[in-house]
């Protein structure tokens, strides 16, 4: 999509500082966490626990639902809005315990370059695994309930403060009704059509990460967004579905060194994948042999990375690479084209972003 007059640098920019105003925020509101719960005196496990949510989430992040929301009021006014601050809290939050319950669910040893909080509880109890699993679930659901509590905080006139939290507890729902499709698909034998993989994208990621922080920045501001629900969801989903792809390609494509972890996970843990599919589907892509070793790699924890590589040339052979990059770019056209016509009632100005905000997520190296 074309730079008008350098409208990416400016907006990349203001991205910049509020993600660092947000940074802030955000251990400003861990440093009051603890003299804030109503939490049991003794014992040492509290205290851990809040530690380790802690920990994970300052460890970095994109921040990209607090872009949103801030930007999603943006359509409305460029004024000071109130109740943002602690809408991108309980959003981060939210993340906060899904990163916590993927990484048991999926037995993953680090998050963000550091240790997952299940492998952190692990470690802090290598003969006691029971324990280790039930303080994992109980701080992802810890999350949870700190990401709706924090709403009740907020400072804005109680119809709106009733609306966000409403919004929050839909899409946590909604997400978990996506992780248990997510979960579905890949213990299926059938593969899985692509319908059915754009439904659990849309799910389990798209309706938390972009309907959500839209529909609050917008409550925030003081707009209706069930009168635009529609278009709205339309693009969440668009964006959504490019999102997840682009994670998927990166999973074969990617730069391990990159994004921090090996590629070729989705493999070994047996995913139905947006790349699995493409490969797995072609009619015209990958040889007997190329497709025996996929399948025989699909789900193998100790496939190694020569195999990795020997599927990656063969999708990139086989032209399901760049059928998926296409596909990519497609969904990100379409999201662009329905963010445009937001013109129509929002502000021109901060529409821009909503139309280059599908672009940079396939453009994304991690």
């Amino acid at each position: 999509m074309p730079d008008p007059a350098g409208v990416r640098d400016r907006l990349t920019a203001r991205l910049a500082d509020r993600s660092r105003a947000f940074e802030q925020l955000f251990t400003e509101y861990f440093d009051s966490l603890g003299g804030a719960l109503d939490a049991p005196s003794a014992g040492r496990f509290t205290p851990e626990c809040l530690h380790l949510l802690r920990e994970l989430s300052l460890r970095g992040g994109k921040r990209i639902r607090v872009m949103i929301l801030h930007e999603a009021a943006r359509l409305v006014t460029d004024g000071p809005v109130p109740g943002l601050d602690h809408a991108a809290l309980s959003l981060e939050l939210l993340h906060s315990h899904g990163l916590i319950h993927d990484d048991l669910i999926d037995d993953s040893p680090t998050r963000r370059g550091g240790p997952s909080t299940y492998y952190a509880y692990r470690e802090r109890f290598p003969d006691r695994p029971r324990t280790a699993l039930g303080l994992t679930v109980l701080a992802g659901d810890l999350a949870l309930a700190l990401s709706l509590r924090v709403l009740l905080d907020a400072d804005t006139a109680p119809p709106v403060r009733q609306a966000m939290i409403e919004t929050q507890s839909r899409a946590a729902a909604e997400t978990f009704l996506g992780q248990i499709a997510d979960l579905e698909r890949d213990v299926t034998d059938e593969l899985p059509d692509t319908e059915v993989i754009d439904e659990v994208a849309e799910y389990k990621s798209a309706r938390y990460s972009l309907l959500a922080p839209l529909r609050l920045g917008l409550l925030a501001a003081g707009d209706r967004p069930e009168r635009h629900d529609r278009e709205l969801g339309r693009y969440a989903r668009l964006v959504g579905i490019c999102a997840q792809m682009r994670d998927d390609y990166l999973d074969l494509f990617g730069d391990g060194e990159v994004m921090g972890k090996p590629t070729g996970t989705d493999i070994r843990d047996g995913k139905r994948s947006y790349t699995v599919a493409a490969l797995l589907s072609s009619a015209d892509g990958l040889t007997g042999a190329e497709r025996t070793l996929l399948e025989t790699a699909l789900g193998d924890p100790a496939c190694g990375a020569g195999t990795i590589d020997a599927i990656r040339e063969a999708a990139e052979a086989c032209g399901a690479a760049g059928r998926l990059r296409a596909r990519m770019r497609d969904h990100a056209e379409q999201a662009a084209v329905v963010a445009g016509g937001w013109r129509a009632h929002w502000r021109s100005e901060a529409v821009t972003f909503f139309e280059l905000l599908p672009h940079w997520s396939i453009e994304r190296t991690h």
